[in-house]
């Protein structure tokens, strides 16, 4: 049976994801000290002390990143004094200046390409547990679908994710690769439910997952020709 469905992860697998984290995070804290100077320097502890307690009382915002980020600064705003009103407006605000900012990604050279080369020849779709949006990045026309787990309520490497894609292509999941650089997210996610899975591995590390990826790849141009082997 041939392959007919492609998708792909996001970060790390399209462009490298921690120097941008890095400048966005660097961004939000410049403007924070600006637009929000009561809240000062607010040591990192107290911020994961933030999201411990919020994922406490509710665990699936490990899915929601952007409602997880939100609720983090609208209490760390609250905790410096500012009104629950003017905190909410602030965290929305800094909020979006982050979620600009986690957009300027350098794409790896081969994406564009590799992406152009296949779009005539399968289904091309995104599964992320991230928080980038391939039509801010200008990819939005290579792809017939994006799912993030914000939007399903569950990310990889639960089944549902692959299942939702399975179903949006109409295809079977013998028809169905996904490529990802997450041994666990992505490769054993995809595994188990039935797909193909390619591991990206620009690193050429030693493979140390459970279960084993069908092919690995150390660049995308490699992709269109190991997919006509599959």
């Amino acid at each position: 049976m041939s392959i007919r469905l492609v998708t792909f992860d996001l970060d790390d697998t399209l462009w490298d994801v921690a120097p941008v984290m890095n400048s966005a995070e660097a961004t939000l804290r410049e403007w924070l000290a600006v637009n929000a100077a009561q809240l000062g320097p607010v040591p990192i502890e107290h911020l994961w002390a933030i999201r411990a307690r919020l994922m406490e009382q509710d665990p699936m915002l490990k899915h929601r990143l952007s409602e997880l980020r939100r609720r983090i600064l609208l209490h760390a705003l609250i905790d410096a004094g500012y009104p629950a009103t003017e905190a909410a407006e602030l965290a929305e605000a800094g909020f979006q200046v982050f979620l600009h900012a986690r957009h300027q990604v350098s794409l790896f050279p081969e994406v564009h390409p590799t992406l152009e080369a296949l779009a005539n020849r399968f289904i091309l779709g995104v599964l992320t547990n991230g928080n980038a949006d391939v039509r801010r990045l200008g990819l939005a026309d290579y792809f017939q679908f994006a799912l993030c787990a914000e939007e399903l309520g569950i990310g990889k490497p639960d089944p549902k994710p692959f299942q939702e894609a399975l179903k949006r292509a109409r295809v079977d999941a013998r028809e169905a690769v996904h490529i990802g650089d997450h041994p666990s997210d992505d490769i054993a996610g995809a595994r188990r439910a039935g797909l193909h899975a390619i591991w990206f591995n620009p690193a050429r590390k030693p493979w140390e997952g459970e279960e084993a990826p069908s092919q690995i790849i150390h660049s995308l141009a490699e992709l269109p020709a190991v997919l006509t082997h599959l």
